[in-house]
């Protein structure tokens, strides 16, 4: 089933689901459905009744923007189901307001459990949000640098003569081209999902501007996830670690969630150990 083949049947199931009471109207005896009428959702979003009959049963799939924002509306949705339903109709979401920074309780609580592992959280914009003790130890302090250089993108594409950021030591890619269209067809997806947002368009400027490289990748106009990479770091007491690096995606918000960990039984998770054994208290780093 297409996305626009979806649009019908979930406008159904939200029409179904709002009680007349919900907006304004009496409840009344002998309805057949305990939601909306076909009529009273037309009159709520200001189009006609045989408008909502051709979009309910497929006949219709791409709506105009205003009139998606009318339904959205008239059925009461939540800002996730109301982004939902535009992209059902073919349209980007109307949310795209700036990057969010927060960081969920539990999923720092989470992260925190897991021990020695080099975890942070990046947010849609790659700006680096929170860090383990492990991952300053294998890294180095993010803290000791100014909130705004934290930022992996930025670290892909540096200006010219500046080093990297987000590691206080060499941190090399086993596929850095790949590394890069990832992070910029990741970018451009947080484009489409924070459209409004100003400092991910002064990013992308940014990064435009001064790397030929990432000019000749957001032309190609790719859209994606950056989602694993394997690095070698130059740690100054344990030597090079090889570790895997894992990106999970969470959520609506476009957080990413990276992992760094050391292939088991090798001398590699050795050396990650010395590394960060005695940095992997509870406590946990906060930009």
């Amino acid at each position: 089933m297409t996305a626009g083949d979806a649009l019908g049947p979930t406008l159904r199931a939200w029409r179904n689901r709002v009680p007349p009471t919900a907006v304004g109207l009496p409840q009344g005896r002998g309805r057949r459905v305990g939601g909306l009428r076909r009529e009273e959702l037309a009159e709520l979003a200001g189009i006609s009744v045989d408008y909502v009959v051709r979009i309910e049963q497929g006949r219709f799939t791409r709506p105009s923007a205003q009139v998606t924002a009318a339904l959205a509306r008239a059925l009461r949705l939540t800002d996730a189901e109301r982004d939902h339903l535009h992209r059902l109709a073919g349209l980007a979401p109307p949310s795209g307001g700036e990057v969010p920074d927060h960081v969920p309780p539990g999923l720092r609580r989470a992260l925190s459990r897991l021990g020695g592992t080099a975890a942070a959280v990046f947010a849609a914009d790659w700006q680096l949000l929170w860090w383990s003790p492990a991952w300053a130890a294998l890294l180095g302090d993010p803290a000791r640098k100014p909130p705004r250089l934290r930022n992996f993108a930025r670290d892909t594409f540096p200006a010219e003569g500046d080093g990297p950021h987000l590691s206080h030591w060499p941190v090399t890619s086993h596929g850095p081209a790949a590394v890069e269209a990832a992070v910029v067809s990741d970018l451009r997806r947080a484009t489409g999902g924070f459209p409004g947002s100003r400092r991910l368009a002064g990013l992308v400027r940014e990064l435009d501007a001064r790397s030929p490289r990432f000019a000749e990748l957001w032309a190609a106009g790719a859209v994606g996830a950056h989602q694993e990479d394997r690095k070698i770091v130059a740690h100054p007491v344990a030597g090079p670690v090889e570790v895997d690096c894992d990106v999970l995606s969470d959520g609506d918000d476009l957080r990413k969630v990276v992992l760094l960990t050391a292939a088991p039984h090798t001398a590699d998770e050795d050396a990650f150990r010395r590394a960060v054994e005695p940095h992997s208290a509870p406590a946990a780093g906060r930009s």
